[in-house]
């Protein structure tokens, strides 16, 4: 490709030499180098960062939500990979839902506490240091950066403070007065206010020092069970003393000798808030990496003194009685979380596989579509990553307004281009400016 840049963009890649990390957020970065410079690897760093932005974008991500993880093994090549996703309370049932007078056609709000699944976001943290950390670090030292930030404070970001802003009334309303924990005198922070949150530090404290029983029992999940029941909820200790994480092995596709790897089953997706981020150390391991409320602070619901709100991921959910997303006691619903590795060669050959990226694209429906866009940037038309994530993308979706599929352009993308593909029959929407760009979703890679 020419050397040249094509697009509206100026920015450059970050070479390394001895690991890099790649997320959201400059302060959650640092941490996660910090945690490299200590001796610790890819699995360690990444938790770090999670913790950390945890933090520092709690409208996006947090201990109430899910977490999925991928690792590659530099000396092995393995790849192998946690679902840190929750269940439904075993009470939750189509016919308790029914009895509450909810239907397929009038389902509960996506704030109501039902929607609440059990949050493993934490036990995948605890699970990743487990089984792919370095062993060097203690969980304590990996969430000693995250604790920091909670407790001395942090200015919060431009773009963070536009999203908590947005989804801050999912925080207030009848009864949630805890939600006021994740506000400053009952209002979203603004970009460069400095924000503490001692509930969360001391939560994060715990979980350094006494590992997955903090959260999953105890001080933590009492709360967690009185806010939910509270609120018409079913949630209950048994609930989240049984939970635990599950470790796979990746579906994966390959494309002209390329092997892409992605973490869960493909589903049904809707709009959602999470972070991605993805870690590569000194000895070749590297880590992708995804966390999610779902939509923003999900439910709005926070346990009393633990600084987290909890997610709605069982909004997701069904309600129709056969169809296979309907909702059960004890049952995952659909997921969009969707980290992802490329190597050189199938993970099932004899050859160990070379690790060249590892990579995600945040945004609900945009997730596959943005991760098969980045790729082919990067293999057939050779750019590289930041070019990659840069470039134009285009985004489909269906318009249920006008019961036909949307082709989103985004801005920089040649007007012939929505001509043309108006002429082929289909309906586009060109171009797509300022923040509307996001539901192209957000990336990072690492090559």
């Amino acid at each position: 490709m020419d050397s040249g840049l094509t697009f509206a963009s100026h920015r450059s890649p970050v070479v390394c030499l001895h690991g890099c990390v790649a997320s959201s957020q400059p302060l959650a970065s640092t941490v996660g180098l910090d945690v490299l410079k200590c001796g610790g690897n890819a699995a360690d760093a990444a938790v770090a960062i999670a913790a950390a932005l945890a933090v520092t974008e709690p409208c996006s991500t947090g201990l109430g939500g899910d977490a999925f993880c991928l690792f590659y093994d530099g000396n092995t090549g393995e790849i192998r990979g946690i679902n840190g996703s929750g269940r439904s309370p075993k009470a939750l049932t189509l016919d308790f839902l029914e009895g509450c007078g909810h239907t397929a056609e009038s389902p509960p709000s996506v704030f109501d506490a039902v929607n609440i699944t059990v949050p493993g976001a934490t036990a995948c943290w605890c699970d990743t240091v487990q089984l792919f950390g370095s062993q060097k670090l203690s969980l304590q030292e990996i969430l000693s950066g995250a604790v920091e930030l909670a407790e001395e404070g942090f200015p919060v970001a431009e773009i963070t403070a536009h999203h908590w802003a947005n989804w801050a009334a999912a925080l207030k309303g009848d009864g949630k007065e805890l939600g006021g924990d994740l506000l400053i005198d009952g209002h979203a922070p603004k970009c460069g206010q400095v924000y503490k949150n001692t509930g969360l530090a001391q939560t994060l404290k715990e979980l350094g020092e006494h590992g997955k029983p903090a959260f999953y029992q105890g001080r933590v999940a009492q709360a967690v069970v009185d806010v939910i029941n509270q609120h018409g909820g079913v949630m209950t200790l048994e609930d989240l003393s049984s939970h635990d994480s599950e470790l796979i092995t990746p579906i994966n596709t390959e494309y002209k000798a390329h092997r892409a790897m992605e973490h869960v089953q493909p589903g049904l997706m809707t709009a959602g808030d999470t972070v991605y981020f993805c870690v590569i150390d000194n000895q070749g391991n590297a880590c992708s990496f995804v966390n999610s409320t779902y939509m923003g602070f999900g439910t709005g619901l926070v346990p009393k003194g633990c600084g987290f709100s909890l997610q709605n991921r069982g909004a997701n959910f069904s309600l129709c009685r056969d169809h296979f997303n309907c909702v059960a006691g004890g049952k995952r619903p659909y997921h969009t979380i969707i980290p992802a590795l490329l190597t050189d060669s199938s993970i099932n050959s004899q050859q160990k596989p070379k690790l060249l990226a590892a990579l995600g694209v945040m945004g609900a429906f945009m997730q596959p579509q943005g991760h098969i866009q980045v790729l082919l940037n990067m293999v057939e038309f050779e750019m590289n990553p930041q070019q990659a994530l840069d470039a134009p993308r285009v985004f489909v979706e269906y318009n249920h307004k006008t019961d036909r599929w949307l082709v989103n352009l985004e801005e920089g993308i040649d007007q012939e281009v929505a001509v043309e593909l108006r002429r082929r029959g289909h309906q586009v929407n060109w171009p797509v400016t300022g923040h509307e760009r996001c539901q192209f979703g957000r990336g990072q890679i690492i090559t």
